[in-house]
């Protein structure tokens, strides 16, 4: 595409069309993707002639790889507050995304993580391929999952969202569907068909369900399903450390890959991660969701973490994060709560959930924003 518009907006028949267009930097979100979606949105609820809204990402490698990670990087290191703003607007569409009152279809072809996460795997129809990889990787940066994934990775089965989200791993087709990530797998050289389709016959009273259904089909095999019993039992843990033993001494190699894994990744991000997956299995909304994860977002920024593991896996590239503090054992129970104190008036809450009229936690600026 040679438009260099950030989202790309077409009407095809009755069906509004968004693409990301940002295809070198593999769509990552900016602030102003956010709020441009925010924007059509608007139309697209407004506008009686819109039936449903379809969501792509230009290029092939995929929809979106998240937000735009060398911009936090450098906000953060320069004691900046922009990143929160954009975070109170992310996810501000990511609940409205949730809760779109017509069909949005995400097409999650390629890459999908971190914000593309957000932007597709709440709509209400989400169709993966057979290229699609869907993560949340922030614990590999020393952040925490958020745009909504804690709740949608708290809701996974058992305690595959656990290890998702501690690990960060990506999965396919039929591991997203397993996990709640997703709904259909279409093979990706149906896409153009399907878009064609959405075009021409919403409008003329069809069902935007049953239209993705026609192209849909099994997914290739996944792994997920075959390693449940060892990741239920590993993951039901209290702590990470417990965790990690258990994955070193189930015997599977599967497990004892994962315990490499799970130490390689911020201790502090580790703990705080399972916490928020914890705590968000028991909020109930996303919107209560969303309000912790902005939280905890605001105080994960400001942790020299943030700044080393984009550092270490994405500027530099050594894969060598010089951790702070270095070990699990040095992360106690006081410091992880810290994360999910209320955010002082000065800093705003998100304020995405309704309080109830006795709850003065976090005054001056719960509904502002």
């Amino acid at each position: 595409m040679n438009d260099d518009r950030p989202v790309l907006l077409e009407t095809r028949g009755a069906c509004l069309h968004l693409t990301l267009n940002r295809p070198r930097a593999l769509n990552a979100l900016s602030h102003t993707m956010v709020r441009i979606l925010d924007e059509a949105l608007t139309r697209a609820e407004q506008d009686a002639a819109i039936v449903s809204v379809l969501l792509t990402g230009a290029g092939d490698r995929g929809l979106c790889a998240g937000g735009d990670i060398r911009a936090l990087h450098d906000d953060a290191r320069a004691s900046g507050r922009a990143s929160l703003d954009f975070w109170r607007d992310e996810y501000r569409l990511n609940a409205r995304i949730a809760r779109f009152p017509k069909p949005y279809v995400a097409l999650m072809d390629g890459i999908v993580m971190g914000g593309g996460v957000g932007v597709s795997a709440h709509a209400g129809i989400r169709v993966v391929t057979e290229r699609s990889r869907v993560a949340m990787p922030e614990t590999a940066i020393g952040f925490v999952p958020d745009v909504g994934g804690t709740c949608l990775l708290a809701n996974a089965p058992g305690r595959l969202g656990t290890h998702l989200a501690l690990t960060g791993r990506s999965v396919g087709a039929a591991d997203a569907v397993l996990c709640g990530l997703a709904d259909h797998h279409v093979p990706s050289r149906l896409l153009p068909d399907l878009t064609e389709a959405l075009g021409e016959e919403t409008g003329s009273g069809a069902s935007v369900e049953g239209i993705v259904q026609r192209f849909a089909t099994p997914p290739p095999a996944g792994e997920l399903a075959a390693q449940r019993a060892w990741i239920d039992h590993c993951y039901a843990a209290d702590t990470v450390e417990e965790i990690v033993r258990r994955l070193r001494t189930s015997g599977d190699p599967a497990a004892g890959a994962a315990a490499d894994d799970l130490l390689t990744k911020s201790p502090t991000a580790l703990k705080v991660t399972l916490a928020a997956v914890r705590r968000a299995a028991r909020l109930g909304t996303l919107e209560a969701v969303l309000d912790q994860e902005f939280r905890v977002s605001s105080r994960a920024f400001e942790q020299p973490d943030f700044v080393e593991g984009v550092r270490a896996r994405i500027i530099d590239k050594d894969n060598a994060p010089q951790w702070k503090p270095g070990s699990l054992s040095e992360v106690d129970d006081e410091q992880v709560a810290r994360f999910f104190a209320p955010l002082t008036p000065g800093e705003r809450e998100l304020g995405l959930a309704p309080r109830p009229a006795h709850d003065t936690s976090a005054q001056g600026g719960a509904q502002a924003g």
